[in-house]
């Protein structure tokens, strides 16, 4: 029996990224892949069972890595502005930092595999619902169904990352988002969810 290589699998479930963000998940072989990271295909499959076992790990691990940025200096009891201003700030540097993993998430969100068995509750979910309940319970916001309240949160912060990333606008003109435009989308946001 082979031994695992922590090196090694960290290069498969990269790879496997780099492949489905440029080539989407039907552009995803476990040929293709073995080629891009200069392994075998028999070597993939010591570290993961199958294509789908592949995917869902892949996906895991970037949920993980996710949840550990996005949590830095964020505590559920801090007031609503400040904890929805520290998310922001966090996801910004998550997606500059991992923007590959960023691309392969909304991919992977967006996707049938996003509702398989071996995707579990994470402790960010679970970190940004006691803190909801939290700014609730002090009347920091309106207490709106959460799919509201998320858009609205988090909504205008993901379209400005989508012009960012894309470095234009839906004028056609270059953009790229500073903490200036960020601190002005955001108070625009802590207005319209404030109780």
């Amino acid at each position: 029996m082979r031994l695992r290589d922590e090196n090694k699998e960290t290069l498969i479930r990269e790879q496997a990224i780099a492949l489905i963000v440029q080539e989407g998940f039907d552009g995803l072989s476990m040929q293709k892949l073995a080629k891009a990271a200069n392994l075998s295909a028999s070597t993939i499959y010591i570290y993961f069972k199958s294509r789908e076992d592949l995917l869902n790990q892949v996906y895991i691990a970037v949920d993980e890595i996710f949840a550990k940025e996005v949590l830095k200096n964020f505590d559920p009891a801090m007031s609503f502005e400040e904890g929805l201003w520290q998310q922001w700030k966090n996801r910004y540097k998550y997606v500059q930092k991992y923007p590959l993993h960023y691309h392969f998430s909304e991919q992977f969100r967006n996707s049938p595999l996003i509702k398989h068995q071996d995707i579990k509750e994470s402790p960010f979910r679970v970190a940004m619902q006691q803190f909801t309940k939290n700014a609730i319970q002090r009347k920091e916001i309106v207490d709106l169904p959460p799919e509201i309240l998320w858009a609205l949160a988090y909504g205008p912060f993901y379209i400005l990352i989508k012009f960012h990333l894309d470095q234009s606008s839906m004028s056609g003109k270059p953009f790229s988002l500073s903490e200036q435009k960020m601190k002005q989308a955001f108070g625009l946001v802590i207005k319209a969810l404030k109780a």
